[in-house]
């Protein structure tokens, strides 16, 4: 069973100049679902080496037990520190592929024609694909084998309108997931703001916010167990 992990390379969070970046719950949940099943996990970034981390989703209050376990694994450390460069990565050696959030990913991942092709080949194998709170904004030029979007007729979720709006960025982002996903006919869904909720549409998995993360991973975990 071998996982790829997707992160973000993007920083700058728009014209604020404050940073951004990936968010540490939403990767270290997750990457501890699939070790601890015994997946072999390969890290990757659209640039390669260390992901840049959303300084917010350093702070005391956004810790869980698992970024509390990341702090002390030098082993994880590592491997996040080198992640291979995107253009690199063959969908063909991984069963899942796995894109954690932070606001990073509307800059890079979905305009990124090597994630876009990524992500493809993944869906046209019939592989798994989950991704996470901002994560799912990936999907935003991503077709499907009718040549439409991937989201279209689709149950999916990301982070909702009304969260976006919670933490001040409405105006400050790219695009809204929620508002993109409806212009390309998905059937977005949304439960209350910072709860778990989950949608599973046949290989594909999304998970509305960081709190969603652990259980996107673990869906992932028995679409593999089960194939």
């Amino acid at each position: 069973m071998k996982i790829l992990m997707v992160l973000t390379s993007h920083d700058e969070l728009g014209n604020t100049g404050h940073k951004t970046g990936f968010w540490l719950e939403e990767f270290a949940a997750p990457y501890y679902v699939f070790k601890d099943a015994g997946a072999e996990i390969v890290l990757a970034s659209p640039a390669g080496g260390q992901p840049p981390l959303d300084p917010r989703s350093d702070e005391p209050d956004a810790q869980t037990p698992a970024t509390e376990r990341f702090r002390a694994d030098t082993a994880a450390q590592q491997a996040l520190a080198h992640t291979t460069p995107l253009a690199d990565v063959d969908a063909a050696g991984f069963d899942a592929v796995f894109y954690p959030g932070g606001h990073g990913p509307l800059w890079d991942l979905a305009e990124s024609p090597v994630s876009i092709a990524l992500i493809e080949a993944f869906d046209r194998a019939g592989k798994p694909l989950g991704l996470v709170c901002h994560a799912p904004g990936a999907l935003r030029h991503v077709k499907g084998a009718d040549g439409r979007p991937i989201v279209a007729g689709r149950p999916v979720t990301g982070f909702s309108n009304s969260e976006e709006e919670a933490v001040g960025l409405t105006q400050v982002v790219p695009f809204l997931i929620e508002d993109e996903f409806k212009a390309q006919g998905g059937e977005y869904r949304k439960g209350p703001d910072w709860g778990v909720f989950t949608l599973e549409d046949g290989n594909l998995v999304t998970g509305q916010n960081p709190a969603s993360s652990e259980a996107v991973a673990r869906i992932l975990l028995r679409q593999l167990q089960a194939a």
